[in-house]
This record gives structure tokens, sequence and C-alpha cells, in this order.
């Protein structure tokens, strides 16, 4: 005899988006910031495993890297959190005229941090193919250039579907809320590297 199963509630007025733990792709996420730590982290390693294998750090003849642009990036990416921060609240809050006015700010920071981070390449004063150092310092900010601009695209097309119908989903705001905890990995992130490429080297010289 087949036993056939038998439902006793009623799920179809449950919400089929929710924000934090209760959503599929916010485990995404976590996943794939789990995976990109990694990455970072294997970079980290990398770099030291060279520092450990050389008499000096950096290589000598050395010309250490210009700090203006690598600072000024990291003082707008970390101001780049406030709005940020606005947007993830009012995604919270279902406040779909407060996300079309905040996500524009968080885009304006990208470009700004896009165009700063072309100078940056330049103020490296190394090139990737002339010493080890030079291939490593390369590396971490091409990843970290990788990532800053997947969420530039990110939060533009986020932007550009909220000015739509779309925009009134709930999962509209689930996305907003995801994408904003993402941008926290992406300046969260840069911080070490910022130590990595333009202080640690000074302190051994």
């Amino acid at each position: 005899m087949t036993l056939v199963p038998t439902f006793t509630e009623d799920v179809s007025t449950l919400e089929s988006d929710g924000f934090g733990t209760r959503s599929l792709t916010w485990w995404g996420v976590i996943g794939f910031m789990v995976i990109e730590a990694v990455g970072f982290a294997l970079l980290f390693a990398a770099y030291f495993f060279l520092m450990s294998h050389e008499q000096s750090w950096a290589p000598q003849p050395w010309h250490p890297p210009d700090l203006l642009a690598g600072t000024l990036f990291t003082i707008v990416i970390v101001l780049s959190e406030i709005p940020n921060t606005f947007a993830k609240k009012a995604a919270l809050r279902l406040d779909l005229e407060a996300e079309r006015r905040l996500l524009p700010w968080v885009i304006g920071f990208g470009v700004v941090l896009l165009v700063i981070r072309g100078f940056e390449f330049n103020s490296l004063n190394i090139f990737w193919y002339d010493n080890a150092y030079g291939s490593v310092l390369w590396a971490i900010l091409l990843m970290h250039t990788v990532h800053l601009a997947t969420d530039f695209g990110d939060t533009f097309v986020l932007w550009r579907l909220i000015e739509t119908p779309h925009g009134q989903q709930k999962r509209r705001f689930v996305d907003t809320e995801e994408n904003a905890l993402y941008w926290r990995f992406v300046w969260g992130s840069w911080l070490p590297c910022y130590v990595l490429i333009y202080w640690l080297p000074r302190f051994f010289q």
C-alpha cells in the first residue's frame, strides 16, 4: 500500500524572501566571502613567504610606493561605509525612496575609488615582472580591484532595478541588504592590504 503524505498546515501565506539567515543568498554571500578571504590569506602567506627568503624587504634597489594615492583610497573607501550603512538600514525598513537616494551615493564612491585605483597602480613604483616583490604587490592590488569592480557593477545593476517597478518587491530590499554586507567585506579586506603594500616594507629599511 502506498502512503500519501498529508499536509495539515497552509504555508502559502509565508513570505518567500527574508533578511539575514532566512535568505539563501545571504548564505551564498557569506560562503563567497569565506572563499575570497581564503584567497587573500593565501596571497598574504605568499607575501610573508617571499619576505622570509629575502635578505632585505623590499629587495634593493627599492623605491617605496607613493603614499598619496593609497592613503587617499583608504580614506575614501572607509568613508563609503556611511552611505552603505544608511542604504542597509533603509533596506531593512523597506524604504524604497531612501534606497533610490542612497544607492547613487554608493555608486559615486565606487567611481571615485576606481579612478584613484588607476593612479594607485602607477604609484607602486615597480612592475609585476621586475621581481617577486613586485609580483606579489600587483597580485594583491589586482585581486582587491576585482572585488571592488565586481561590487560596483552589482550595486549599479541593483540601483537600476529599484528604479523599475521591480524595485517595490521585497527581494530587491534583501538584495540591497546583502550587497551592503559584501561591501563591508570589500573595504575591510583592503585595510591589511594597505598595511602590507605601503607600510610594512618601510619598517624593514
